[in-house]
């Protein structure tokens, strides 16, 4: 087992992975900016020590002070978290050259589906469904371009190979708009990600954002998890999630799961890792790949009783899977709220300082959080501030489970979107099941 564990994050992710290190016995290291120094997890590490100003690009994406940390600090390992330098190639490959235990797939995993060109070839080749599309790199001469453009079907959607979070994507209705639509999109991902490359795919109306979560070891064993649902999106952010994804067509969503572990093994995945499709009238259609620990994570920790985190540690120690496929059980549904400091109706972030925060409890109630009463949340980074998640025998007893937590939850000084959660833990469309990934714009009218 690895003895100490430099955690490159912040916020409830990094909690998360001190709990589970302090599990296994393995010390921790917390990396902090100037303005992190009160976060919870600071103050519980058994070391910790700051790596730079407040600017993220100063501080927590700040590769040399970070490996000058774990120098150090004599550390084994690092964990990267979710986020920031998670998803780095570039980061995941420094941290093994100078002589540390990367908590995540190797570095030409990442770089392989990091790239959306070539994680959609991957899992062509591995059996993965995938959305109709370009193949590869949108063609450079305008005439192949219509052809393929036609070829799928309008309309289509153009993607920066390099994206995410949502930038470096375009809907194209008709032919007129399309040679116009991918120069701006090659124009807005060179600026966005250092790569102007785009390609083509089929956009699909009415989908749902169904994701797969899977395990590695790197040793040729993997298994899934099972599915998670996060349609309920705004801006391509996700808002609430849940554990297993109701109303699936039952034969594809078997054959997505197999083809899910058969690809982890196909490219020799290591750790956890995250399949997200589109689904639409009963079909599975491969996006991405997050080669990384999800915000959605305990959901399915929830339902399958499996620690992801610390499943994470284990295989990086070098460990086999302690479990096979047929080892893990669904055991009833999970649903969790992501809680922002933002106000519920302009979504415009509101840091400050939290007066008085107190946590909803009971049977079936989880709360990731790193707030505490008189912390203040800094206006530097994301605003999520905590995750409130329920467990229960069935879907309906879950939702009414997080119903009762959410009114328990009180966080005084800032405002947050509790009542936005509110209101969709009630909604009459959302109960029912099946919401697609547009539900939620055009219920708040975006």
């Amino acid at each position: 087992m690895l003895d100490k564990v430099l955690i490159a994050n912040r916020g409830e992710i990094a909690l998360r992975i001190l709990r589970a290190c302090k599990e296994l016995g393995i010390k921790t290291v917390a990396v902090h900016s100037k303005v992190d120094r009160d976060l919870l997890h600071v103050r519980l590490a058994d070391e910790s020590i700051c790596i730079g100003p407040n600017p993220s690009a100063q501080s927590y994406l700040n590769i040399p002070a970070i490996i000058s940390a774990a120098e150090l600090t004599d550390t084994s390992a690092i964990h990267p978290g979710y986020g920031f330098l998670a998803e780095n190639a570039d980061f995941a490959e420094q941290v093994e050259r100078s002589g540390f235990t990367f908590i995540g797939p190797k570095a030409e995993t990442i770089r392989l589906m990091g790239d959306k060109v070539s994680a959609i070839k991957a899992m062509k080749a591995a059996g993965v469904p995938t959305v109709p599309g370009s193949n590869g790199p949108v063609p450079s001469d305008p005439e192949e371009c219509l052809r393929v453009a036609n070829d799928i079907g309008f309309p289509v959607i153009i993607k920066a190979a390099a994206g995410g979070g949502g930038r470096g994507m375009r809907v194209v209705h008709n032919e007129g708009s399309l040679l116009k639509s991918i120069s701006i999109t090659q124009s807005e991902a060179g600026s966005y990600f250092g790569d102007s490359t785009v390609y083509m795919e089929k956009f699909l109306q009415n989908p749902r954002h169904v994701e797969v979560q899977v395990l590695a070891d790197g040793q040729g064993n993997a298994v899934h998890l099972y599915d998670r649902d996060c349609s309920l999106q705004r801006r391509h952010q996700k808002v609430l999630e849940e554990a297993p994804a109701p109303m699936l067509n039952e034969e594809s969503r078997q054959a997505c799961l197999k083809a899910c572990v058969d690809a982890c093994i196909k490219i020799n995945y290591r750790g956890a890792g995250t399949f997200e499709f589109l689904y639409e009238d009963g079909n599975f259609y491969f996006i991405e790949m997050n080669t990384r620990v999800q915000v959605e994570h305990p959901v399915t920790e929830m339902v399958t009783g499996v620690d992801i985190v610390k499943e994470q540690l284990r295989i990086a120690s070098g460990l086999k899977l302690s479990f096979k496929q047929e080892d893990i059980k669904l055991n009833g549904h999970a649903v969790e709220s992501r809680i922002n400091a933002e106000d519920s109706k302009t979504f415009m972030p509101c840091p400050g300082k939290v007066e008085y925060f107190h946590a909803p409890g009971g049977m079936g109630v989880r709360v990731d959080s790193h707030l505490y009463s008189g912390y203040t949340v800094p206006p530097t980074y994301d605003s999520m501030i905590a995750k409130i998640i329920c467990h229960a025998p069935d879907r309906t007893a879950a939702l009414k489970r997080l119903s009762g937590a959410l009114d328990e939850t009180f966080i005084d000084g800032i405002k947050t979107n509790i009542a936005l959660q509110k209101d969709l833990v009630n909604d009459a469309n959302f109960i029912a099941g099946g919401v697609n990934i547009h539900y939620l714009e055009k219920k708040l009218g975006l």
